[in-house]
């Protein structure tokens, strides 16, 4: 038996499979996010800990003989925290998480030094983690002053399993301090942030091992002493293992909270400008690349919230087939964007609305505003080097087939959508945890599921939505230019 655990922002996800892989259960404990100010987003990461006991007694209540069986666990989590320790392994302050933009002058400040760019090969984003520590330093300096340790939420949670500070490729490339194509830390741009390695975890491979479970949490789950803990992954590169989505030429489109185009590398390609992140992959000598939009399924959250619908009653209300975009236009930029355009003030918007747009006409601009934003990403991946013929979908959202038909026809590749099972991040994760455990061949394991069906782009509907791309993509620099 592997177990994965998933930290997500929302919760957290224990998912046991057998040797064949098979999903045997799951647990699920639920987190809070603060917002003690506008643009703040932090959580405790007690909480993490907390949540994680929760899960897994959940599973082993379930479970028991199973998770007694437990030979490897594997990690996830959401990237780019910011959990700050001191010289004593305390927390000092509430973790920073991936969407606080309270660092964006910081952020702003360090993307104008050409380092940043060439060694890590991205833009470096409000919501990374060395701005933030920038900022701690600039508001909070008596914190900045005793901080010993800098771990990434999910490397928090291996402190806990094996008292280790480690980490690994795919999640440490989203904090502004890795050498992406050398897979290091960057001694000149810790430097830049007053920080050093020795302040830093120690590196692996996502497949390799990062530690062994303690003896005092092995006695109360029941499980074996000095289980290896996989590297693991962030979330993204996780959900990727999870779906197979590691070869060259790969991609899938996950519509969750925030929205990601993600494309499996053999090479190193790095095209900052674009906005697209570049980052070490889950497994040796790979990389990936995706484009992020930051309000996908939120979009259509916030519509719900507002009309009293439920997302599922709104997007049943379009029916079956695709329709003609209607002329109302709709910018999903609910928090800010990231690709593109790197922008975390500009705020989404309705255009083009008359007497007669109804609320349908609104959920199918909310939807088409979603696959534009998705189309803009696969624009930029093809300036970064990367052209997909086709994506798998994942997510919450990929539950609505007209959704899939507009990003069908938006991106014009056809979308696949694999056969029921769980296949995301904790399952990643559980992946991870077995080739860490056994030593097995990452490309065997991490294989892609069967495909249940596959939505072919409208023909008849390809121009349609090439004029509302068009309008949609004039809509940025027009608003831009009256928000800003």
């Amino acid at each position: 038996m592997y177990l994965g655990l998933d930290l997500g922002t929302s919760g957290v996800k224990a998912l046991l499979i057998d040797a064949g892989q098979t999903v045997i259960g799951s647990g699920h404990a639920s987190l809070d996010v603060s917002r003690p100010h506008p643009g703040w987003s932090e959580q405790n990461p007690a909480d993490w800990v907390r949540a994680c006991e929760t899960a897994i007694a959940e599973l082993k209540s379930a479970h028991p003989k199973e998770l007694a069986a437990v030979k490897g666990i594997g990690l996830s989590g959401h990237m780019h925290g910011a959990t700050l320790l001191d010289a004593s392994d305390q927390v000092l302050r509430p973790c920073i998480l991936w969407n606080d933009t309270r660092s964006h002058a910081e952020a702003a400040t360090l993307d104008a030094d050409p380092r940043f760019r060439k060694l890590t090969g991205n833009i470096v984003f409000p919501g990374f983690t060395a701005p933030k520590l920038a900022w701690v330093k600039n508001n909070e300096p008596a914190v900045f002053a005793k901080v010993a340790k800098v771990l990434l939420p999910k490397d928090f949670l291996r402190f806990w399993l094996t008292g280790e500070h480690m980490s690994e490729m795919s999640d440490s490339a989203g904090t502004s301090w890795l050498d992406v194509g050398k897979r290091r830390w960057s001694p000149e741009l810790l430097a830049a942030t007053s920080l050093d390695e020795k302040q830093m975890p120690s590196l692996v491979e996502g497949t390799e091992k990062a530690g062994a479970l303690r003896a005092d949490l092995a006695s109360k789950w029941g499980v074996q002493a000095g289980i290896p803990i996989a590297g693991g992954a962030g979330d993204n590169a996780a959900s990727a293992c999870g779906m197979g989505t590691v070869g060259a030429g790969h991609a899938f489109v996950s519509l969750g909270t925030s929205g990601v185009l993600f494309s499996a590398n053999a090479s190193y390609l790095p095209n900052p400008a674009s906005a697209v992140h570049t980052f070490c992959h889950a497994l040796p000598n790979t990389w990936h690349q995706m484009g992020v939009i930051l309000s996908a399924t939120d979009s259509l959250n916030w519509l719900s919230e507002v009309s009293g619908k439920k997302a599922g009653e709104l997007t049943a209300e379009l029916g079956e087939a695709l329709k003609a975009p209607s002329g109302v236009s709709f910018l999903p930029y609910l928090s800010g964007e990231r690709t593109p355009y790197n922008d975390s003030a500009i705020r989404g918007s309705f255009t083009g609305l008359a007497h007669e747009s109804s609320r349908a006409v609104l959920t199918q601009a909310v939807l088409e505003g979603v696959a534009f934003a998705f189309r803009d990403s696969l624009e930029a991946l093809k300036t970064a080097g990367t052209i997909l013929t086709r994506v798998t979908a994942i997510g919450g959202g990929s539950r609505s087939r007209y959704w899939l038909k507009a990003i069908a026809t938006a991106l014009q590749v056809p979308v696949d959508i694999p056969a029921d099972g769980d296949f995301g991040a904790a399952f990643g994760a559980a992946r991870l945890g077995l080739i860490a455990a056994t030593g097995a061949d990452p490309l065997a394991v991490c294989t892609a599921p069967k495909t249940d069906a596959t939505i072919e782009p409208d023909s008849g509907l390809g121009s349609a939505y090439a004029d509302a791309y068009q309008r949609y993509r004039a809509l940025y620099p027009a608003i831009k230019a009256v928000t800003a």
